[in-house]
């Protein structure tokens, strides 16, 4: 309706991200400390009430986490958001829950040149789907898939598939890994606390004494040169992330391109490039060949998931 706005959100553990979407425009995008508020609607509330308690129509949240029946608990916050209940609240025609990863594979078709950094020179096949992987806290994978009859995107918990090794190296590493946690997913070795289970990793196998390191640490040592465990953690993830890219276009066919998301890549592009994961996303045996034409791009736009969001609330079904 005239003069009503749509509520757009990014939530993750730490903050929440709200804009608002008017007449085809986005409004700024704020951050909001999730440890602030008590509960979800007070973040709500707060950004409202910053924002001259707009009119609004619909909301449209991107979580990081599961999402069943339009609604999402955060393990890590303890929020519960649940669109029907902020549909009352709120007085909303409706609220839509999403997995962040499905926002994001939004975005894809929406994305600039400017806002992709390509690892490898490729060309895409018009009208073939497009797969996003994202290494942060987790791993998000998520595909959009084109068609005459109406767009669609496949939500996934593919990070949670198993992790496999490539060499007797990363053997002994998943072993290790193994021992610790039982089952090895991808996300075990592809993500912030991935890389931390790397760098633990290496060096216990290697018998390497080492001071303990989060991610951000061991990136920073890894890129200067300054740790050669921290180095070795980064080229292995590169490396793993490669894989998990490869295997994540055959599994959706994504010859329109895959796409990495999330924090990290960004932070590691030239280091990425020189890294084994434009060779570890072709090497699939007898599938290398439809694989080397398959493009490979970080997304480096900071808002993805809003353009993704954009382009939701835009459809007449959104």
């Amino acid at each position: 309706m005239a003069n009503e706005s749509v509520l757009l959100g990014d939530i993750g553990a730490t903050n929440a991200r709200f804009a608002l979407f008017r007449d085809g425009a986005l409004g700024p995008v704020e951050w909001m400390a999730g440890a602030q508020y008590a509960q979800f609607p007070d973040a709500v509330e707060a950004f409202l009430v910053k924002r001259g308690r707009p009119a609004l129509g619909a909301a449209l949240l991107a979580v990081a986490g599961p999402v069943e029946a339009n609604r999402a608990r955060m393990t890590n916050r303890g929020w519960v958001i649940d669109g029907g209940e902020l549909s009352a609240q709120f007085r909303l025609r409706r609220a839509r829950i999403l997995n962040d990863f499905e926002a994001t594979a939004w975005s894809l078709p929406n994305l600039t040149p400017e806002d992709l950094h390509p690892i490898g020179r490729r060309t895409a096949v018009p009208g073939a789907p497009l797969a996003v992987l994202g290494p942060g806290s987790g791993l998000g994978v998520a595909c959009y898939v084109p068609s005459r009859e109406g767009a669609a995107v496949l939500a996934s918990e593919g990070g949670h598939a198993s992790l496999p090794g490539g060499s007797p190296r990363e053997d002994k590493v998943i072993e290790h890994l193994r021992e610790r946690f039982g089952h090895v997913s991808y996300e075990r070795a592809i993500s912030g606390p991935g890389l931390e289970n790397l760098y633990g990793a290496i060096a216990a196998i290697e018998q390497r004494s080492v001071p303990q390191r989060d991610a951000p640490d061991i990136t920073r040592a890894g890129l200067d040169g300054s740790c050669a465990t921290s180095t070795a953690a980064l080229e292995m993830f590169c490396a793993f992330l490669g894989a998990a890219s490869g295997d994540v276009a055959l599994t959706y066919g994504a010859r329109g391109g895959v796409f990495i998301a999330g924090g990290i890549a960004p932070r590691i592009l030239e280091f990425l490039e020189r890294s084994q994961f434009r060779e570890r996303f072709e090497a699939k045996g007898r599938m290398r060949a439809y694989l080397q034409d398959i493009p490979t791009s970080v997304i480096v736009h900071p808002d993805a998931t809003f353009v993704g969001l954009q382009a939701l609330a835009a459809r007449a079904d959104a």
